[in-house]
């Protein structure tokens, strides 16, 4: 599972989740890794530690002489400016400039790859597939959107495996590089209307990722989602899929049920993580581990020890006075999922959750969405938008979202003074929820509210 012959690797945009886990890989593999990104975060300072430098500065002359050669392989993700500096000298140079994407699709090649795509669910469901694979013993590779609180990583690798785990991003169509042998479809709601227009342009890319896995292969989908492949395998809860979960309970804040597979049946399966849709994950990674020939053992006892993923319903603060979940959703359905699970697990209990809009874009397709899916809080604050790679859009704010939302409890807290506010208020269930920098708030606020 070696791309031979690389002289250095330059990373542009390094600290993204998806760029530094095939940073640690090339950095794994003794090739010379160093990158670029605007700003330093708790992932890049990690890279930093472990031996990668990151500079933070669009200048080339920050850059170490070693990958200033027209040797050095660039890679990059979409979501950088196309104006930057260092992108521009390294095409003006000639250097081959690649897609995270592309390099994804080029390690994969060779292997027996198991591909997880999404709107929503891909990050958890692929990482339970991964720690199901290692924990059995039978191992993979894995290329992961988060940090799994198991390995504290958004990369495995095992040299002894020919077996890769990835997750299939469908932003700008990426997953179209992947050749999986075993593709799994968590969901397809729209997203990413910036990119595809409409939701149905959304929909075709999903089948072309599909159509990608051969005829032997299999496709691995959520029940009712309306994709097309020979050997399909649908899974859900209390419905008519194949795979089936049954006599979904809550007992001291784990979900149990019972699952009739493919293979056999399935009592009291536990899984730590919160929400019916977690089931639905660990269902879609049952079916690749018994595709994958683990045992029933090696199935229930991986599900049971499966810890999550950083940032998706990770428990900061859990004690008799307040607990603080922070959370990675950035879709109204995503939200809504969320928020929910923990209305069910703190039926009781006032329920404050903290948003930061993601992408202008996102902000206004879907906005009326949004507002219903923060509805479901008892008392919402809402963020400024957080821009990514977009310019501000006249009209599109969070003042915007909190108008269409009806809830009286809301407001809109800047990011300077959230940890003083949040101090003078009666905190039972706290939520801090979003994709863009909010997460530099969760360790202020478990310091100042544990």
């Amino acid at each position: 599972m070696k791309i031979r012959g690389l002289h250095s690797v330059y990373f542009i945009g390094i600290g993204g989740i998806g760029m530094s886990a095939i940073a640690r890989y090339f950095h794994a593999m003794g090739v010379p890794v160093s990158g670029y990104d605007k700003t330093e975060t708790a992932l890049t300072k990690k890279l930093e530690a472990e031996g990668i430098k990151v500079v933070y500065q669009d200048n080339v002359s920050a850059i170490d002489d070693l990958f200033k050669e027209k040797t050095t392989t660039v890679v990059y993700t979409p979501a950088v400016p196309k104006d930057l500096e260092i992108l521009n000298f390294y095409k003006d140079q000639g250097n081959i400039v690649a897609k995270r994407s592309e390099i994804l699709g080029l390690i994969t090649q060779g292997t027996f790859s198991i591909a997880v795509a999404g709107t929503h669910g891909k990050t958890t469901t692929s990482s339970m597939i991964a720690h199901l694979l290692k924990s059995s013993g039978k191992g993979c590779n894995a290329f992961l959107g988060g940090i799994t609180s198991n390995y504290n990583s958004n990369v495995l690798l095992d040299d002894n495996s020919n077996t890769t785990v990835v997750e299939a991003d469908e932003f700008d169509r990426s997953f179209l590089t992947l050749d999986p042998n075993i593709a799994v479809v968590t969901s397809t709601d729209a997203d990413h209307l910036d990119i595809y227009g409409e939701h149905n342009a959304l929909l075709d890319s999903f089948q072309l990722f599909v159509n990608k896995v051969p005829e032997n292969g299999v496709l691995v989908l959520r029940n009712g989602l309306q994709l097309k492949h020979r050997n399909t395998i649908t899974y859900g809860i209390e419905d008519d899929a194949k795979v089936v979960a049954t006599n979904v309970r809550v007992e001291n804040g784990n979900y149990i049920f019972d699952v009739v597979s493919m293979l056999r049946k399935y009592d009291g399966l536990i899984v730590g993580l919160p929400g019916r849709h977690n089931i639905e994950n660990a269902l879609a990674a049952l079916i690749v581990g018994e595709l994958m020939e683990l045992s029933e053992d090696d199935i229930r006892t991986g599900l049971l020890s499966f810890n999550g993923v950083k940032r998706r319903f990770e428990k900061v603060i859990d004690n008799d006075h307040l607990t603080y979940i922070d959370d990675y959703a950035h879709h109204p359905k995503e939200l809504e999922m969320c928020i929910n699970s923990v209305k069910e697990l703190y039926p009781t209990k006032k329920i404050t959750g903290i948003f930061q809009p993601h992408l202008y874009s996102r902000t206004r397709d879907f906005a009326s969405d949004f507002a219903g899916s923060l509805d479901l809080l008892d008392e919402a604050i809402l963020m400024d938008i957080y821009p990514a790679r977009e310019l501000p859009m006249e009209g599109v704010t969070s003042e915007m979202l909190l108008e269409l939302m009806t809830i009286p409890n809301k407001s809109i807290v800047n990011a300077d003074v959230m940890v003083e506010d949040l101090k003078k208020r009666e905190l039972e269930v706290l939520l801090t929820l979003g994709a863009g920098d909010i997460d530099k708030l969760v360790e202020p606020l478990k310091n100042a509210l544990a």
